[in-house]
Order: structure tokens, then C-alpha cells, then sequence
């Protein structure tokens, strides 16, 4: 996989943490630097993990399917960017008052916001596609995509927050379109 596919995968999946900081930095609930760091940090870290995680369970899975690997990454995508865009036309919930850099929100958005990114490790996997400098970019420019969205939500609002969830999931799912096209040409 060339390197400019693998910056539109992260920036793909990187935009459900940037729609997150976006709210956070718009809602005000990011107190100083330091809670914005945090938040961009463990969401890039999330971002790292997640992948390696889906790549280790499609590993083991894929000689089992190996003739079908292609329809897996497809799916996957198609599933994932779905998703994402599904959660892009529905209404929003009001910010919370809550800082969402501590605690438990914290894991929970970062876990909420990464999971994506397991289904396309398991689909680097099924692709044989060796996980390491994928799982890296994804993690530095999920971070610093948080960072941009916390300090355009304290700019812009929240206005754009789920139309980027839309974009995230579009690409995906080109992405998707375009391994499948690869297998079958």
C-alpha cells in the first residue's frame, strides 16, 4: 500500500476524533492547553493500537480466507464508512459540561472514536499488509488532526462536526471501491 493511501486512510479515520474535538473545543469544555493535548494524545494513541489489534486477530485468520481476502477489506470499509455515515445525519447531542480529557469519558471517546480503525487493521491483514507504519501515521495525524479540531471548534463552532464524519466516511468506503477493483483488475 503506497504512502498516499495510507495518509487517506488516517485522515479518513482520523475525522470521528477530529468531529469530537471539534464539539469539545466549541463547547468549551476543554479547560486549558493541557486537556486539549491530553484528548489529541489518547486519541492518536487509540488510533495506533486499534489497528494493531485488528491486524494481529486478521493475521491469524488469514490464511483461512485467503482467496476471498479483498471482498473482506471491502466489506469492512463499506461496513465502517457506513457507519460513519450514518452517525453524520443523525441529530447531535448538546456538548457536555464535562472535560472530556479525564476519566472515563476520556477512554470511552477514544475507544469510540478508534474502533473504526480495528476493522481496517483486520483489513491490512487480510491484505497482507504489514501494520507498523500504517498504525504510526494513523496515530501522529489522528492527534494532530484533534489538536486542528480543538482549535477550530474554539474558532468555528459547531457547525461542521458531523459533515466531516460524512467526508470520513465517503473515503472510506473509495477506498474500499477502489482494493476491489484493484483484486478484480
Amino acid at each position: 500500500m503506497g504512502f498516499t493511501n495510507i495518509i487517506i486512510i488516517a485522515l479518513g479515520l482520523s475525522l470521528d476524533a477530529f468531529a469530537v474535538s471539534l464539539s469539545a473545543g466549541a463547547g468549551g469544555n476543554l479547560k486549558d492547553q493541557r486537556s486539549g493535548f491530553r484528548l489529541a494524545f489518547h486519541f492518536g494513541l487509540f488510533q495506533f493500537l486499534m489497528p494493531v489489534i485488528g491486524w494481529l486477530i486478521g493475521y491469524q485468520l488469514a490464511p483461512l480466507v485467503k482467496s476471498i481476502d479483498h471482498w473482506i477489506a471491502f466489506g469492512l470499509l463499506v461496513f465502517v464508512g457506513s457507519k460513519m455515515i450514518r452517525e453524520s445525519l443523525e441529530k447531535s447531542d448538546a456538548p457536555t459540561a464535562t472535560d472530556p480529557s479525564k476519566g472515563r469519558n476520556m477512554v470511552m471517546l477514544s475507544l469510540a472514536t478508534s474502533i473504526d480503525a480495528m476493522a481496517v487493521g483486520f483489513s491490512f491483514a487480510m491484505l497482507n499488509i504489514t501494520i507498523w507504519y500504517p498504525a504510526i501515521m494513523i496515530g501522529i495525524i489522528t492527534a494532530v488532526v484533534s489538536v486542528v479540531g480543538i482549535y477550530m471548534g474554539k474558532i468555528l463552532g459547531s457547525i461542521v462536526g458531523k459533515r466531516m464524519e460524512l467526508i470520513g466516511g465517503l473515503t472510506l468506503i473509495g477506498i474500499g471501491l477502489s482494493i476491489l477493483y484493484s483484486h478484480m483488475f
